[in-house]
């Protein structure tokens, strides 16, 4: 039977002591004062953000001292590849300009309207800098546009359809892209609207520079002729060889799909001119007679200069596009 023993058993020694009164006392107050000092921290954290706050909102609330400073420092936050000269060229501050005199609202327009930007908040930070944050788009295809008295010039195209020239991004990487075909453009003051179906075609290139790497980089121009009235997106490679994807059925197995029709296609007599991937597990495929040189279109008959397919712009005057430009 298991020994018991009893509070009077355990020797006086060992005994855990009663806390004395003074020791309690020291114990509360050590408490107290720690609660004290959070809740003193935390106020004058507060407080400094309401004072924040309310400077942002109404700096007509500073000391005059203050409302003299000119603008020293800018800051620029991004998500993307502008930088700080671009900031200085857009928002175009006079060099005696005050903090405190600076209209936010004409500075946030000025950044709004380069269309790379996608969004913007302008904050001042007294006594003299100016931060700006900004969330940027990334092209995912480029067309060619030329109007009257112009010389052509390039534009990208975002995800979302947003057309724009672009700043600070790699021309290795934009020589990758490939080029726009079928597509109008039209203005809207002086901006150009977004482009109609530019999300079914960015997730195409998307799936197939994540999936086919070397398949995406042989990809010429896309055309969205058909998109809109046959749910159809055209592919023309480098090769000459035109494919056919549909917007109703998974991306990838498209994919998988050509690049299983290009493998078995090892007759350099009978190369693979079109495929139509739209139909689902049923492809059509057509052959031609001899390879395509890489790179460059089909001569044409009699010796012509080939013809290169071209973007017509009728909502720019005589502006038009060059799909097959090259950098």
């Amino acid at each position: 039977m298991p020994e018991t023993r009893t509070w009077r058993d355990i020797p006086q020694q060992v005994r855990p002591r009663a806390m004395s009164r003074e020791g309690r006392r020291r114990v509360t107050l050590a408490a107290i004062r720690g609660a004290v000092g959070a809740a003193v921290l935390g106020a004058a954290a507060w407080g400094a953000w309401e004072i924040s706050a309310v400077l942002r909102e109404n700096p007509s609330s500073l000391p005059d001292s203050a409302k003299s400073d000119r603008v020293k420092s800018l800051v620029l936050v991004t998500d993307g590849v502008l930088d700080k000269n671009w900031l200085a060229r857009t928002l175009a501050i006079p060099s005696n300009a005050t903090l405190m005199g600076l209209d936010m609202i004409k500075l946030r327009s000025r950044v709004l309207a380069d269309a790379q930007v996608s969004s913007a908040t302008i904050v001042r930070n007294f006594p003299d800098t100016l931060t700006v944050r900004i969330s940027e788009r990334s092209p995912v295809a480029r067309l060619m546009a030329q109007s009257s008295g112009e010389q052509p010039r390039m534009l990208l195209v975002s995800r979302d359809g947003v057309v724009f020239e672009g700043a600070g991004f790699d021309p290795a990487m934009v020589a990758s892209l490939p080029w726009l075909d079928g597509v109008k453009l039209v203005r809207r003051g002086a901006a150009i609207t977004p482009i109609d179906g530019m999300a079914a075609v960015a997730g195409l290139l998307a799936s197939a520079k994540l999936e086919a790497e070397g398949l995406y980089r042989t990809w010429q121009v896309v055309s969205l002729a058909r998109l809109a009235s046959d749910g159809e997106i055209e592919v023309h490679t480098r090769g000459g060889m035109r494919v056919v994807f549909g917007t109703n059925e998974d991306y990838l197995r498209q994919i998988a799909r050509l690049d299983l029709l290009i493998d078995d296609s090892s007759d350099p007599t009978r190369p693979l001119r079109e495929v139509n991937l739209a139909l689902g597990s049923q492809v059509p495929v057509a052959y031609g007679t001899a390879a395509p040189t890489l790179g460059d279109p089909a001569p044409a008959p009699g010796g012509a200069a080939p013809v290169r397919p071209s973007i017509s712009l009728p909502a720019f005057s005589d502006l038009h596009a060059d799909a097959n430009r090259e950098l």
